[in-house]
């Protein structure tokens, strides 16, 4: 038999059996003729609301039904009762509980098996110690991120040697464990009866499959869980491999092969060779590193600069092990290159020596020609000074007087850069800052390029042609690097010329300082960081900028048919006359609005009062919207819009008052329903967070506040102040709690540790006053407003 969905959420589905202590759980049947048989099979139960399911610890009694679902109900008179879930999910932690409970009675092993509270009630997770194995299972139920896991995992690893997790959801902390493991441990459970079976599954990252076993068919051992097949569920996941992150941009080196690389390194791998290196990463200073190499890289000379073109990323080792560089191939600098690094060597000649030639020191870099050292030629092993002799500063044979008069000119003069060289050299530039999100400012880059580049004394149109040549050719997927540069902290004037030289729609006639350009140039940055960030990102569309439309000329015929079209509006009926109201029915009427639109998210969807609550307040806007001084009124109104203008401020005022009666007639007290709720919670010695308590009907975010203090405000002078169990997301007091206590009529503490301490006796006193049984209440820290003046003389 089917059942139409309820959206009575007080309908209980499972209780434990006994009493209000009980670990027993059971689901009661939907079907009435499951639950009269299920009556006739167990004539003896007695069902209750137990605290092991976060419940007030009532009795209940099963309600059988045949025109809807059938399902426990709380006896009159009992607790008030403020538990959250009530599905047939909600006793999942015990149903598990007592299924692991019975696997070890089945098998004789030795175990413990509790339940724990992880701030959302008492089933947020269940733990299977087993000391034999030394190892934990902990099967969660709760949401968790991977800071609430990895401090969990601390927690319980304390006393075993492996601690295994079982997740019932498919979360982003599952795949994170996953990617780690390379498996992951499921759970589930199916319900038969008044049963909740539970399922477990090893998933595997090479086998998307999941195999779902019983686990009644499962066995425990002294070496812990083992599902039918004989595979044990607790495994020691093998050493994690340091996560690699690539490095935006260039890196450059120079080797210290005599410095010692520590002997346990995490970053150990077989296939490479671990040295000592002092490294720069582009834009950033000089640190002492451990390089990762192939290990069939023969180590080429210390004495030299080199750089990593390409594929260099950081290895980062989880705890304690620091980082390292991976590289896999690399290009020696030459020496005016290695000389801006910072790391060349210092130059042992005489000040009055002859530096490298122009000509020599601009060679581009050459790989490092590498092989293995068992390949390697006897040869060139019998020469190890062959590369140094060839690096040598090459000395002109001339006089010291001509190299001393040459001396000054020869180290002043730039570094050629051909049109073609420039533009390479300026793409790269600026590949390498949009990862960052960095602009580069025009004399930036001058400088960068330094003064022998074409760059220097370019004058406008020169550029706008360079510009256009570095990004070109246009096409869609790739941004325009010109969008990166700036100029006095703008955008650089000639780039919509520099944009229409490449075809971009619209660029033309458009200034620097236009909107339309900004948003375009804003766009095209984000291109540019998601194209070449590592990995790269989804690359959002490009911009269009607006295109000015000329204006079009009229044929005579077109003129005429214009002309008659005028003619025709002219005759047209006269438009309508905006509605008549003062400034106090407007406020009155929105005020009103306000109210009304505040209880709609708390009515039953589709019932008559939302219905009608609902129309009401479409009314009201319409005729707010016309009766604002100056409002346009159409000329041919809809029919809803004729209505408007023809109802007077009266009957919409009325109407709006008349939804708001009803309204309030059908929906609770919400201050009865938070009163409810923070007494349920402190029945169970527990806080909630404002957040928690946000996502009840009764609240919103605005009006939370508000409500809080008129809550004390309403409470005797011996009552505990409610609102105290509420916190912030951190566990601390609300920001506004002193406010709540000044409104209640108390003094509030003037410094922060003091108020600390009464927000703590305010949770001591209400978990009191409202256990079960009640115990005495502390006293209260803080005296009522006055007191402490009318008791001094």
């Amino acid at each position: 038999m089917t059942y139409p969905l309820f959206s009575d959420h007080r309908l209980v589905q499972t209780a434990v059996v006994g009493d209000a202590h009980s670990d027993h759980p059971v689901i009661l049947p939907m079907d009435a003729a499951e639950l009269d048989a299920w009556r006739k099979r167990h004539p003896h139960y007695t069902y209750w609301c137990g605290y092991e399911l976060g419940g007030c610890g009532g009795k209940l009694s099963d309600r059988l039904y045949h025109d809807k679902v059938c399902h426990f109900a709380h006896q009159p008179g009992g607790p008030t009762c403020g538990r959250a879930a009530t599905g047939e999910s909600s006793a999942d932690h015990l149903f598990i509980k007592r299924g692991l409970r019975n696997l070890l009675g089945k098998h004789k092993q030795r175990g413990t098996v509790k339940t724990r509270d992880l701030g959302s009630g008492p089933g947020g997770a269940v733990d299977l110690h087993l000391p034999a194995a030394r190892c934990r299972l902990r099967f969660q139920l709760s949401r968790l991120d991977y800071r609430g896991w990895r401090a969990a995992n601390l927690a319980l690893a304390d006393d075993v040697d492996e601690v295994d997790w079982l997740f019932g959801t498919d979360d982003p902390l599952t795949k994170e464990l996953l990617a780690r493991h390379g498996y992951s441990l499921r759970f589930r459970l199916e319900t038969v009866g008044g049963e909740r079976h539970v399922h477990i599954a090893r998933q595997h990252r090479e086998e998307p499959t999941v195999q779902w076993s019983p686990l009644e068919d499962c066995h425990i051992t002294s070496t812990g869980l083992l599902t039918p097949p004989a595979e044990p569920v607790h495994t020691s996941p093998p050493r994690p491999k340091p996560f690699a992150f690539p490095i935006a941009g260039s890196v450059v080196f120079v080797l210290d092969p005599d410095a010692p690389v520590p002997d346990d390194s995490p970053f150990t791998t077989e296939g490479r060779r671990l040295v000592m290196a002092d490294v720069k990463p582009v834009d950033s200073p000089i640190v002492r590193a451990v390089l990762s190499l192939p290990d069939d890289t023969e180590l080429p000379p210390a004495e030299h600069v080199y750089r990593a073109p390409d594929h260099a990323r950081v290895l980062v080792h989880e705890g304690s092990g620091g980082w390292a560089v991976h590289l896999d191939r690399f290009l020696r600098l030459n020496a005016m290159e290695a000389a801006r690094t910072g790391l060349a060597t210092a130059p042992t000649e005489p000040r009055d020596s002859q530096p490298p030639s122009p000509s020599q020191a601009s060679v581009p870099a050459q790989p490092v020609r590498t092989m293995p050292a068992r390949t390697r030629p006897k040869a060139e092993k019998s020469q190890p000074g062959t590369r140094e002799a060839k690096a040598a500063p090459f000395k002109p044979a001339e006089t010291k007087p001509a190299a001393a008069a040459n001396r000054s000119q020869v180290r002043k003069k730039p570094v050629k850069l051909s049109r073609g060289q420039a533009i390479v050299r300026v793409r790269d530039i600026l590949r390498a800052a949009a990862p960052q999100g960095r602009v580069v400012d025009w004399l930036s880059l001058v400088t960068q390029l330094g003064a022998g580049a074409p760059l220097a004394g370019m004058s406008e149109h020169d550029r706008i042609a360079f510009l256009a040549e570095v990004d070109s050719p246009l096409w869609e997927s790739k941004p325009v690097l010109s969008a990166l540069l700036c100029e006095n902290g703008g955008l650089l004037p000639c780039l919509p010329a520099v944009l229409a030289k490449l075809g971009v729609r619209g660029a033309d006639g458009l200034s620097a300082s236009s909107p339309a350009l900004r948003e375009w140039v804003a766009r095209e940055r984000e291109r540019a960081t998601a194209v070449y960030t590592k990995p790269p990102r989804a690359v959002p569309p490009r911009v269009e900028l607006p295109v000015a439309r000329p204006a079009s000329t009229l044929t005579k015929k077109q003129q005429k048919e214009v002309a008659a079209l005028r003619r025709r509006l002219q005759t047209r009926p006269e438009q309508p006359k905006p509605l008549m109201s003062s400034p106090e029915e407007r406020r009155m009427v929105r005020q009103a609005l306000e109210r009304l639109e505040e209880m709609i998210p708390r009515l039953t969807p589709g019932a008559s009062v939302s219905k009608s609550a609902r129309m009401a307040t479409k009314r009201a806007r319409l005729w707010l919207q016309y009766a604002m001084p100056g409002a346009s009124i159409p000329r041919e109104p809809t029919k809803k819009e004729s209505q408007a203008l023809a109802t007077g401020y009266s009957r919409v005022l009325a109407t709006l008052v008349e939804a708001e009666a009803a309204a309030a007639a059908v929906q609770p007290d919400p201050l009865e329903e938070i009163k409810r709720l923070l007494v349920a919670v402190a029945s169970r010695g527990r806080t909630l967070t404002s957040a928690e308590l946000e996502a009840t009907r009764a609240v919103h975010s605005r009006r939370q506040p508000d409500l809080l203090m008129e809550l004390d405000r309403r409470a005797t002078d011996d009552a505990p102040l409610l609102s105290s169990l509420v916190t912030d997301h951190t566990g601390a007091p609300l920001p506004y709690f002193r406010n709540i206590l000044q409104a209640a009529g108390y003094e509030a503490p003037r410094t922060d540790e003091a108020l600390t301490l009464v927000w703590r006796r305010e949770q001591e006193r209400a978990h009191a006053a409202h256990a079960v049984p009640p115990r005495p209440l502390p006293e209260r820290l803080v005296p009522k407003a006055g007191a402490a003046a009318q008791s001094t003389p």
